[in-house]
């Protein structure tokens, strides 16, 4: 496997470095959005969200938060975006599971272009059905 992110875990790869830790690695993108976008990913390879084990997961959303707010404090940006895309529909190009930290500044003219639905009579409660049928709400997963 040719993992641009795992050369990056390894240091077989230019990258500018943010955070590393046992678990997690945080760098910057290559192609930001705006400067400062930052990646944030586990070090071993997971393909997708839905790979990620619970507890490996628990240590990337810490480090996300804390660096989030690093970053809104030091680029003084006026908000954020947290995005994970998952599978090539959702717009994944580097199969190693990674969230993006965007910092958003009022005027920088980055859109998300949505083109929202509207659910017809009971199509909302037979989606909802689909999905509940498979979730027990216990209070923890």
């Amino acid at each position: 496997m040719n993992c641009i992110f795992c050369n990056i875990v390894e240091h077989k790869a230019h990258s500018e470095i943010l955070y590393e830790s046992e678990n997690v690695l945080s760098f910057l993108d290559i192609n930001p959005v705006n400067f400062g976008h930052t990646l944030v990913i586990t070090k071993k390879h997971y393909g997708d969200f839905i790979s990620v084990p619970k507890n490996e997961l628990a240590h990337v959303i810490k480090a996300v938060q804390t660096i989030a707010g690093v970053i809104k404090t030091k680029l003084n940006c006026d908000g954020f975006n947290i995005v994970i895309n998952n599978g090539i529909a959702a717009g994944q190009t580097v199969k190693h599971f990674h969230f993006h930290i965007i910092p958003r500044f009022h005027n920088d003219d980055f859109r998300f272009k949505l083109n929202l639905k509207k659910y017809s009579d009971n199509l909302m409660k037979e989606y909802a059905d689909k999905i509940r049928a498979e979730l027990k709400f216990e209070g923890t997963f």
